[in-house]
């Protein structure tokens, strides 16, 4: 009876420890990551009464069983489901991290590593990633500068918001490509501007500007040139102009330049025309231009209307003409819509008349309006020449028109776009200029915009005039396979790329000196470019950068930190407000042989075991074993109520039966004491 009481004792104190586990469980069915613990029974020691016999063939008989007692149940091993996943749970807090697999977090303490499935993190006051209940470092690999790349090496604090990550600094381009179609039909490739390409480009000062690029034919079918036209800052001004410099060579250069000359010789029947004056005086002559390429008429808004209108620009027959202005006779068609805006401004009044923008309205009298009235040529001569760069029109007749346009027919005095001078010693042909009435040489500079100059050269007694078109080739050649439309070269054969040259320097019209420093010289790649049939439209365009995954070469401006966020392999990612992400760390993980065998420490915490396995020190990738980390969600507990509420109804019942032996015993002993009444 007293072994009975015992185990009686022994299944009371086995069942009230299953119970604490199960209690423990109960109290954590919240707890992030919580793992579930179990227990199993074992029985307990026995004491033996008779120990078993075998068969005895010489006396004939068989052997019997041990007999033995129990002394009751005692408790087995209390395991943790640790490899159970628990639910996710969705926080929206990018901090907040969840493991998929069997890997465990690595956080420290200051002075020894734990390891933990709560991926309940913050940013502490010094900018490291930590455990938001204990304030506990979390360990991981840091980013390596040399390299570009994340180092696996042993496992460090990761401080994602060190005060070198709020911010990146400006950089230079350094790279760009090219890429699209350029179409040998193209109206703009063929034009004397060539087609437009620009590209974007920061200096090491983090400052944008455009690189405005031009690309030309040059000669045979498959052949261009590429050449630098301008370069304008994020107001969009040029440096030329800001800088107060000649041209853009001083700043930068993009492929040398080299002469194309044709010389040809006039007589009177071809475009140059040539007075003999009967031998009487020297001899003139004069060479018909298209307008818009010899004339300075940029302000000039009739003339620009006349288009490419001929003009002839006689040569001058003493020193007092020379370079005097050319008087331009046309009759241009204004339509309402263009005079209704700059630089005219006019309102065509009640279908009548033409008046000043701000000169009648509704509530004016009848004088008023007339007295604003631009009606006859001279008032119409008076508004023209009140307007900008139209102050040298003559106005020989003004028509107005129904629909509102206004018929002009008017002179106009302007400067030609040349260098006239004379010069003695020998003209074109060698011959000694020193009669008296011969015409001294003239040479007329005139450059149209294609860049090509005309040099005019006239003289007597010849009767012949020489005019020699220089075209000054600048840029890099560019060039394409005529039978498949693939590129073959920029710059020198077997080129893939040719580069924007920045001087170190450049001296202003005043005599300054302008540092350019901080310009980075370009590399642009045009590898990926054809010359294909695009309906007349070519694609053509530059983006800086070298195109590759991280787009090396890119340069930047200068940005702040906006954002944080951890991808599922634990690397972290800094993004930035000038679209700039950069890799801050990795979390790294520990995994063990026997997880099971990891020690709780509290605080959601274990430390390794004998039995679980060490840890190396360095960790590893979540994504080596096929795991992975999800950002903005959180691993619940796995304790499943249900279960839990099945074992605690068992464990109460073996308590209850426990109790009974113990009792009943105890009734049993009475029963012998009372023996002695």
């Amino acid at each position: 009876m007293m072994r009975s009481l015992f185990s009686g004792v022994a299944g009371l104190k086995t069942h009230q420890t299953r119970m604490d586990v199960i209690g423990n469980n109960i109290a954590n069915v919240n707890t992030t990551a919580y793992k579930a613990q179990s227990m199993v029974f074992s029985d307990l020691l026995y004491q033996q009464t008779q120990a078993a016999t075998g068969a005895n063939e010489a006396t004939g008989r068989g052997g019997t069983n041990p007999r033995q007692i129990g002394l009751g149940a005692k408790t087995s091993a209390i395991s943790t489901a640790i490899t159970r996943q628990g639910s996710a749970q969705s926080t929206n807090n990018p901090f907040d991290i969840m493991i998929t697999g069997e890997s465990f977090f690595i956080v420290n303490n200051g002075t020894q590593n734990f390891f933990t499935r709560d991926g309940s993190f913050t940013i502490d006051g010094a900018g490291n990633l930590v455990m938001a209940s204990t304030g506990y470092k979390v360990m991981g690999w840091q980013y390596d500068e040399t390299t570009g790349d994340i180092r696996a090496d042993t496992v460090s604090a990761l401080q994602v918001m060190h005060r070198k990550n709020l911010e990146v600094g400006a950089e230079s381009t350094t790279k760009a490509y090219a890429s699209g179609i350029l179409d040998k039909n193209d109206t703009d490739v063929n034009s004397p501007g060539g087609k437009i390409m620009t590209l974007s480009f920061f200096d090491n000062l983090g400052y944008e500007y455009t690189a405005k690029l031009s690309i030309h034919k040059d000669g045979a079918e498959g052949k261009y040139r590429v050449r630098l036209d301008d370069i304008i800052d994020a107001d969009s001004v040029s440096l030329v102009k800001k800088y107060g410099l000649q041209n853009i060579e001083q700043i930068a250069s993009f492929g040398g330049s080299s002469e194309d000359r044709v010389t040809s010789l006039f007589s009177p029947a071809d475009n140059a025309t040539v007075d003999t004056n009967n031998g009487a005086g020297p001899n003139t002559f004069s060479v018909t231009f298209p307008l818009a390429e010899v004339l300075n008429i940029d302000t000039n808004a009739l003339l620009k209307a006349a288009g490419e209108k001929n003009i002839t620009i006689p040569a001058a027959v003493d020193k007092a003409e020379v370079g005097t202005p050319v008087t331009v006779n046309a009759t241009v068609t204004v339509n309402k819509t263009d005079l209704e805006k700059d630089p005219y401004n006019l309102v065509f009044y009640n279908g009548e008349y033409y008046t000043k923008k701000d000169g009648v309205d509704d509530t004016a009298t009848p004088d008023q309006k007339v007295s604003q009235k631009i009606e006859t040529k001279d008032q119409w001569q008076a508004a023209l020449q009140a307007m900008d760069g139209m102050d040298s029109v003559t106005l020989n007749t003004v028509t107005v028109n129904t629909d509102g346009s206004v018929a002009f027919d008017f002179a106009a005095e302007v400067d030609p776009i040349m260098d006239a001078k004379r010069e003695t010693g020998k003209n074109s042909f060698g011959r000694e200029l020193t009669d008296e009435k011969d015409i001294l040489k003239y040479v007329y500079n005139v450059e149209d915009k294609d860049g090509t100059t005309y040099t005019l050269d006239y003289v007597s007694p010849d009767g012949r005039a020489q005019i020699t078109a220089t075209t000054l080739k600048t840029g890099f050649p560019l060039e394409y396979n005529t039978d498949n439309g693939e590129f073959i070269y920029i710059g020198t054969q077997g080129s893939d790329s040719a580069t924007l040259t920045f001087n170190p320097s450049a001296s202003t019209l005043t005599g300054d000196n302008v540092s350019l420093t901080h310009f980075t010289n370009i590399d642009i790649d045009f590898s990926t470019t054809t010359m294909l049939n695009n309906g007349k439209v070519s694609t053509i365009g530059a983006d800086r950068g070298a195109g590759d995954e991280a787009n090396t070469g890119a340069g930047r401006k200068r940005g702040e930190l906006i954002g944080i966020e951890v991808g599922q392999d634990g690397k972290i990612t800094a993004s930035y407000d000038n679209g700039i992400s950069k890799l801050l760390g990795q979390i790294a993980v520990a995994n063990f042989a026997n997880a099971s065998g990891l020690s709780k420490a509290g605080n959601n915490l274990y430390s390794a075991t004998m039995n679980s396995g060490e840890f190396d020190g360095i960790g590893s990738d979540i994504t080596s074993d096929g795991g992975s980390m999800e950002s903005g969600v959180l691993e619940m507990s796995n304790v499943d109520l249900s279960a839990e509420f099945t074992e605690m109804i068992t464990t109460q019942r073996g308590f209850q039966a426990n109790s009974r032996i113990i009792t009943t015993s105890d009734s049993l002993l009475e029963e012998l004491v009372n023996l002695k009444r």
